[in-house]
C-alpha cells in the first residue's frame, strides 16, 4: 500500500467543515458515507462520529475493535481541542521541531495527535469531530477527509 504524504500545506489547503446546521441525522450520514469509503478501500477501519459531547456513530470494520477506542477518543480530543485535524497538529509540531508525543505537559494516554480525527463546524463553532483509527495515521486521515468529500457533495 502507499501510504499518502501530508505536508502541514497540504492540510491547511484541505476543505474546512463548516456546514449551517448538523444534527444527529446528519451525523448518521457523515458516518455511512465513511463506512463506503472503508469497504471500497478494503480498509481496517473504526469511525466514530462525535457531535456534542454525544457519540452519534459508530461503526468497526474488519479487524477494528475494542483497541481502537482509546485511539478514537485521543484523536477526538486532540481535534477539540486545537480545532483543527489532528494529523495538522501532529506535523505543525514535527515541523516546528518539537514532536507532540514528547511535550512533558500533555496527558498523552488523553490526547493523541496522529491522523484521523477531523473537526465538524456548524457556522464556525467546533461542535464534533469524525474520526478513525486502525490504518497508518496518514491513511486513517485520508478516509475522514474523503468521508467529508463525499457527504458535503450530496
Amino acid at each position: 500500500m502507499n501510504l499518502p504524504v501530508y505536508t502541514v500545506a497540504d492540510l491547511e489547503r484541505e476543505d474546512v467543515f463548516d456546514v449551517p446546521e448538523f444534527d444527529n441525522d446528519d451525523a448518521i450520514d457523515l458516518g455511512l458515507a465513511a463506512v463506503e469509503v472503508i469497504d471500497e478501500r478494503g480498509l481496517n477501519l473504526a469511525v466514530r462520529i462525535v457531535l456534542r459531547g454525544d457519540v452519534v456513530f459508530q461503526a468497526k470494520l474488519g479487524t477494528s475493535g475494542p483497541g481502537n477506542d482509546p485511539w478514537l477518543a485521543g484523536k477526538h480530543a486532540v481535534a477539540m481541542r486545537f480545532g483543527e485535524p489532528s494529523l495538522l497538529v501532529r506535523r505543525r509540531h514535527e515541523e516546528a521541531g518539537t514532536p507532540f508525543e514528547e511535550l512533558p505537559d500533555v496527558d498523552h494516554d488523553a490526547f493523541k495527535a496522529h491522523g484521523g480525527s477531523i473537526p465538524l463546524r456548524v457556522d464556525g463553532e467546533v461542535v464534533g469531530t469524525i474520526t478513525t483509527s486502525g490504518e497508518p495515521d496518514v491513511v486513517d486521515h485520508a478516509t475522514s477527509a474523503e468521508a467529508i468529500r463525499r457527504y458535503l457533495s450530496r
